[in-house]
């Protein structure tokens, strides 16, 4: 028997059914159950597999969805991983959900003054201003890497990686708004795209997560003006904007 906690949160109910349906049909032609366990700790979605072929379907799991770390010690100075942006505190940090709940929940904190160097080349701008630059939000997934942890200082620190500072600068290149969608998967968008016709104002659709999708909007679309079309049929979502024209500004 293994127990996993996927690199994913549920917002509903309806949404663990879909991922317990999707691995049993997936693992229905092997000796593998799935047995859903729920998200009872900030919304991370945790299962149980057991049977001959478990070894089987664990790796094709952390392959194809992403598992996080069981406690801390599975975490050293320079991993990379995946998390979801649990707070932007009032004492200027960015805290990151890793996944983390054993024995307790913990997170890593990556502070002010790394996100300006990696983002903004050490200007100084507040948190609070960079997240509406750069559509940070509280559950967006995100990619790190750990700089510190507790056997090197105090916390569990960490920056942007290199693929997600790599993900902003060329979303900065190509002068493009993305409209960011949370809580929904890409079949459910690319359906309303199709029912608003509005796929002829975006160029490609991609996921950060199960339930975290882009758009990518064509040249003169603004993202913002997408949500009151989408959000008619959207309800229970989020959304973030990214527009490149927001990092023209002065400090």
């Amino acid at each position: 028997m293994t127990k996993l906690t996927l690199f994913t949160k549920a917002y509903n109910k309806g949404q663990l059914r879909q991922i317990e349906e999707s691995l049993q049909t997936t693992f229905e032609d092997l000796d593998a159950q799935i047995q859903i366990l729920g998200n009872p700790v900030n919304r991370w979605v945790q299962v149980e597999v057991t049977g001959e072929d478990e070894n089987v379907a664990k790796s094709y799991i952390t392959k194809q969805i992403g598992t996080c770390p069981n406690n801390i010690h599975e975490i050293s100075t320079g991993s990379e991983l995946k998390g979801y942006i649990q707070k932007i505190t009032n004492t200027e940090t960015l805290l990151i959900d890793i996944g983390i709940l054993e024995p307790k929940t913990i997170c890593a904190n990556i502070p002010l003054a790394t996100i300006q160097t990696q983002l903004l080349d050490g200007k100084d701008v507040p948190l609070k201003k960079i997240a509406e630059i750069f559509a940070l939000s509280t559950d967006l997934p995100i990619n790190i890497k750990i700089t510190a942890t507790p056997d090197t200082g105090n916390t569990l620190e960490a920056e942007l990686s290199i693929t997600q500072t790599s993900m902003f600068k060329n979303w900065q290149d190509s002068l493009l708004d993305r409209l960011i969608i949370l809580g929904t998967t890409l079949d459910e968008v690319t359906s309303t795209l199709e029912r608003t016709r509005l796929n002829r104002d975006v160029i490609n659709t991609e996921s950060l997560g199960l339930f975290e999708q882009i758009l990518t909007c064509k040249l003169g679309t603004d993202a913002t003006g997408l949500i009151p079309r989408i959000g008619r049929y959207m309800r229970n979502t989020k959304f973030l904007v990214f527009n490149p024209k927001k990092l023209e500004f002065k400090t």
